[in-house]
């Protein structure tokens, strides 16, 4: 197939396929090579801007080892639920408070909610919460305590995978509910209803509020951003050093691998990539055509 696959008759060759011609349907002439392009639109990435954004990767995986190194601490009493309680209502006092100083007053025209509808629904959650939490805490009494630690991880491990990590505020529905899944199979397994509420509440700040939180300062704070992302890391692993040293340089080397070797791989690789275009190309239609469809 090319340029001498046929004899190369007096009739000129033209690229159509309504008009018969004297060559084969698989001929090229030697013009065909000349609307080659390579790299078309690719977009060149900076290492340490790489290293930022996978920077909420690696919080994100802390905040789960944080969530598990509390849970830990409750299990062995070594936590009151009561600390964990008034510990997350100021935290998640100081976060909204936070949250609506980033808010430019353009967004917040945007917004429909207000701040007497985040407490009405907060007040609703937490009534809720609190009302079936001793369901919640024998919830899993007929299930061995192995498969409730299995479904766990499953559920973490879901959890991270399905984080939309582009755009977290509100993070996504397969993502929440796959962390409140796990949240309520660990707080099942504490001593008694008052710990398994302070285990979902604290879930609930953490998987849901949080991200929401990070995304605004991502956008409207960028430095202090970075400084945060590496605080959390820097906490879950020293709180899950004080349970599990070893879980602790897993975790180390996690954040390692994800926050500064897949970039650097992503960066050197990028140098090899070599996509290419011509006229083997499927057609692009970029009229618009809806006027047809009325």
């Amino acid at each position: 197939m090319g340029p001498d696959s046929a004899p190369g008759p007096a009739v000129p060759w033209r690229k159509v396929l309504w008009e018969r011609q004297p060559f084969p349907d698989n001929y090229v002439d030697q013009r065909f090579l000349e609307e080659l392009r390579r790299n078309e639109g690719i977009r060149q990435y900076r290492y340490w801007a790489v290293v930022k954004e996978a920077g909420f990767v690696g919080q994100q995986l802390s905040c789960v080892a944080i969530f598990i190194t509390l849970w830990l601490y409750m299990e062995q009493g070594l936590l009151s639920p009561e600390t964990l309680l008034w510990t997350s209502l100021v935290c998640a006092l100081l976060g909204y408070g936070l949250h609506q100083a980033l808010t430019s007053p353009a967004e917040s025209g945007c917004e429909l909610r207000t701040r007497l509808a985040d407490l009405q629904s907060a007040t609703i959650f937490l009534s809720f919460t609190f009302g079936f939490s001793p369901v919640l805490k024998t919830l899993t009494e007929s299930v061995s305590t192995d498969t409730v630690y299995a479904m766990s991880a499953v559920m973490l491990l879901a959890h991270l995978v399905s984080f939309p990590y582009a755009h977290p505020s509100p993070p996504g529905s397969l993502s929440l509910n796959a962390a409140l899944f796990a949240s309520v199979c660990l707080a099942s397994r504490l001593p008694g209803a008052l710990h398994t509420f302070a285990m979902l509440s604290c879930a609930l700040l953490v998987f849901a509020l949080w991200p929401c939180l990070l995304q605004r300062l991502r956008e409207n704070a960028p430095s202090h951003f970075t400084g945060l992302c590496v605080g959390v890391c820097i906490g879950g692993v020293g709180g899950l050093g004080s349970q599990s040293p070893g879980g602790a340089i897993l975790l180390a080397l996690a954040l390692g691998s994800v926050t500064l070797l897949c970039p650097l791989l992503l960066v050197t690789l990028q140098r090899h990539k070599d996509n290419i275009h011509g006229p083997w190309d499927e057609a692009e239609i970029h009229e618009d055509l809806s006027h047809f469809l009325h």
